[in-house]
Parts: C-alpha cells; sequence; structure tokens
C-alpha cells in the first residue's frame, strides 16, 4: 500500500466528515476473480468493518441482485462478458438510479469512465492505481455525492412545481386583467350600432411581463359625454397590476365625481394615497382623464404627471399635444393626500382623434443609446394624420420597435385612440 500511514489519515478525516458510518452493503460487478478478491481485500483491510461486499461476475446477475433491493453502493467494472463500455453503466444506472455507482474502468475505458460521471456516475477509479484507503474514501464521498445531488434533485423539482404554481397564478392573473378592459365599448348615442356612433373607441395593449401596470377604461356619463381614463403604474409585474385593478375599483367607484375631471383624479388621488402610504415598497401611478363632450364639441381634462395626449385635427392637417393648448397639469397618483390637478379644455369637431398612451411607447433605446422619445412619437404621428387608429397603432408600434436596440418594448405600452364622428346634437341620430 503507498503511503499507507498518510491515506490512512485521509481515511479517518473523510469518516469525520461523513459521520456515523453504519454498514454500508456494495455489489461489486466484475468477473476477473483477481481485482474482485483485490477489492474484497482492500475493504477488509482499510474499511474497519464499515462495508459489506456481495459479488457478481455477470452484468445480468448484478441487475438481478440490484431488483432485490438493499444495496448502497455499486462499484462496477465497464468490461464485462455481457456488456462492455458505456452501455454497461448506462443499464446499472437504469436499474438503480438512486444507489452510488463507482465506475471501475481500465487505462483505455477512462474517457467512457469520465462520460459516465457526466452521466450520474459519482466517481471512476483505474485498475491498478487504487489503493485500500482511496477506495474506501472514493466510496464514503460517492455517498456523500449522492445524497447531495438527490437533495438538489428534490429542491429543483420543488422549485420547478412552485414555478409551475406561479406561472399558473401569473396566467390567471393576465386572463382577469385582460378581462379590467373594456371588453365592448360604448356608443353614443346609447342604443346606436357601434359603425353609427358618433365617438368610436381603438385600443392596444401590451404588458412587459405576464402581467402589466398600465390601465385604462372608457365609459358613458351621458348620451353626448365619455369619460377615458389611462394610467401608468410605477414598474411592472405582480405589483403594478394589483394596483392597477385597485385603480380600476376606484374609477367605477367614483363615476358620481366623473363628470369633473380636477375632482375626479383628487378624490382617485386620496383614496390610492391612503393605500400606498401603507406599503413597504414606494409606489405611484401616472394617470391622465379626459372627458369627450360631444354636445358641447370639447375635451375637459386633468393629468396626473401623464405624458401628454396628442390631438389630431385632421380637418386642419396637424397634430399637437394637449400641452400646445394648456400645460398645466398635478403631481402623480399617491404622492401626496391632498393634490390638486387643473382642469384643461380644448374644442373639438368632427375627424379629430384624440389618442391617449403611456410612456412604454416611446421610453426605448435605440443603437446609439438614445430614446426613442416623445418628439420622435409626435412627428411619427404626423406623418401619418390620415390612417384610422388601427393601421396607425401598427404603424407606429412597428417604427418604434425598429428603432429599438432589442427589437422590443421594455415597459408596459398601452394607446387609446378615440375618433370623433359628430359634435352637437347627437339625440336626433338614427337608432
Amino acid at each position: 500500500m503507498r503511503n499507507g500511514v498518510a491515506e490512512a489519515a485521509q481515511i479517518e478525516n473523510t469518516t469525520q466528515m461523513v459521520g456515523d458510518l453504519s454498514t454500508l452493503k456494495v455489489l461489486l460487478i466484475e468477473d476477473n476473480p483477481i481485482d474482485a478478491r483485490l477489492i474484497q481485500i482492500m475493504l477488509a483491510e482499510s474499511g474497519a468493518g464499515m462495508f459489506d461486499l456481495e459479488k457478481a461476475d455477470r452484468l445480468a446477475v448484478g441487475l438481478s441482485r440490484l431488483s432485490q433491493g438493499d444495496i448502497g453502493l455499486v462499484l462496477v467494472d465497464l468490461s464485462l462478458p455481457d456488456s462492455h463500455g458505456f452501455q454497461t453503466f448506462k443499464r446499472v444506472y437504469a436499474a438503480a438510479p438512486s444507489v452510488p455507482i463507482i465506475v471501475m474502468s481500465g487505462l483505455d475505458d477512462q474517457t467512457i469512465a469520465v462520460n459516465a460521471v457526466h452521466e450520474g456516475a459519482q466517481d471512476y477509479l483505474v485498475k491498478g492505481q487504487v489503493s485500500g484507503p482511496l477506495l474506501v474514501r472514493a466510496m464514503r464521498y460517492a455517498q456523500e455525492r449522492k445524497r447531495t445531488s438527490d437533495q438538489l434533485a428534490r429542491y429543483a423539482g420543488e422549485l420547478r412545481r412552485k414555478n409551475e404554481q406561479m406561472e399558473a397564478d401569473f396566467n390567471m392573473a393576465r386572463e382577469i386583467q385582460q378581462v379590467f378592459l373594456p371588453q365592448q365599448y360604448p356608443v353614443f348615442p346609447r342604443g346606436v350600432s357601434q359603425e353609427q356612433s358618433a365617438l368610436k373607441f381603438h385600443h392596444y395593449y401590451l404588458p412587459a411581463a405576464a402581467v402589466g401596470g398600465d390601465f385604462f377604461n372608457v365609459f358613458p356619463i351621458t348620451d353626448s359625454i365619455a369619460g377615458a381614463f389611462i394610467c401608468d403604474v410605477m414598474g411592472h409585474g405582480m405589483r403594478a397590476a394589483l394596483v392597477t385593478a385597485i385603480l380600476r375599483g376606484l374609477v367605477e367607484e367614483l363615476a358620481p365625481v366623473a363628470a369633473d375631471p380636477a375632482r375626479f383624479l383628487a378624490a382617485i388621488n386620496q383614496s390610492i394615497h391612503a393605500i400606498l402610504q401603507r406599503t413597504a415598497q414606494p409606489m405611484l401611478a401616472t394617470a391622465f382623464y379626459t372627458i369627450v363632450d360631444l354636445g358641447a364639441g370639447e375635451l375637459r381634462f386633468a393629468s396626473a404627471g401623464h405624458p401628454s395626449p396628442f390631438l389630431l385635427k385632421r380637418s386642419l392637417g396637424h397634430v399637437e399635444p394637449f400641452k400646445f393648448y394648456d400645460k398645466r397639469h398635478g403631481p402623480a397618483l399617491g404622492l401626496f393626500a391632498e393634490s390638486q390637478y387643473p382642469t384643461g379644455r380644448i374644442a373639438i369637431s368632427p375627424q379629430d382623434v384624440i389618442l391617449l398612451f403611456t410612456d412604454g411607447l416611446y421610453e426605448v433605446i435605440g443603437r446609439e443609446h438614445e430614446e426613442y422619445g416623445q418628439e420622435r412619437l409626435l412627428q411619427g404621428v404626423r406623418r401619418r394624420l390620415d390612417l384610422r387608429p388601427p393601421q396607425l397603432f401598427d404603424e407606429m408600434l412597428d417604427e418604434v420597435k425598429d428603432f429599438s436596440a432589442s427589437n422590443e418594448f421594455d415597459d408596459d405600452v398601452c394607446l387609446l385612440a378615440m375618433e370623433v364622428g359628430r359634435t352637437g346634437n347627437i339625440k336626433g341620430m338614427p337608432p
């Protein structure tokens, strides 16, 4: 035995590392009686009674013994009368995947042995280069590696199950969030078809994650007045989606003051501030609310730090952001309890289009590390002034994605367009 004292010390350290060592039943699958006898002697001399060795001289005999159970470790020669090479290991591993396996190889089999380790064997030993202490240490290490790998496999299985459950939860949340979006647009006046409505709606919604932090809603206030609300909660994902759900509830709850944009946003802000101030992580939301008064031929609006929408004046051939008409706005929702939101007014006429959007549409970084930005967005809409909203959406989205270095949007994207077909007295429209 080479360096017997040093190797004995090593195996003693190994014994201390693995703790309480009960007798381990070992199956040796080896057809060479001399090699089998040598391993038996090494275990008897260096194993200190820790191993109970059983022998099989054929793979078939070994597999039969494995099927009976209670084997704690397998030593297997890759070259047997009834099996040879990597296939030998595969068959043993298939028969006992939970049992540690050490491959015994000749010098010419080392590549195969290494492959076996990659596929699940705990170790390999080269015949003629093994001492008793080295063999015992390899066997004990094999046990520990197997325990560790099995534990990791269990953890991975638990993590996979939790991820599957989380994915199912996100899928349900996404479905619920989609239900939150308008499923059917109101018509003006009530009772007419969508084609005859004096105000038509179009939208596009793309969350950056499974669920998003953008939300919008449209609702009738009277036969000639519509309310349109759009918001963008800080961040995206589940937290942002939960806040949008709260905002949706507040929008419906505060319908009695929806005719006054300033009061409407102030009331939403007061309620959402009371909720968000109790959260550990700071949250806020930008929002824009506008009333489309077809009878009066005007927009009345208020902004809570939200990007300024565009007004497409098709009859005049120009597009301007709302801030061109009125720059006033209030702070984002949730920042302060008593925020004020001034109301702006803009005249509208037939053929006008009101375009609301969230900042995910233009906060895209290009290949030159430059943001697409609101000015490019405005110019892009101006070039497409005469397009119907669905085609306008498609072309603008393609333009922004082409500009993006990743050809994708990094944040939630939401667009809402309202086409004005008629202003003034619309009660006489045919049903």
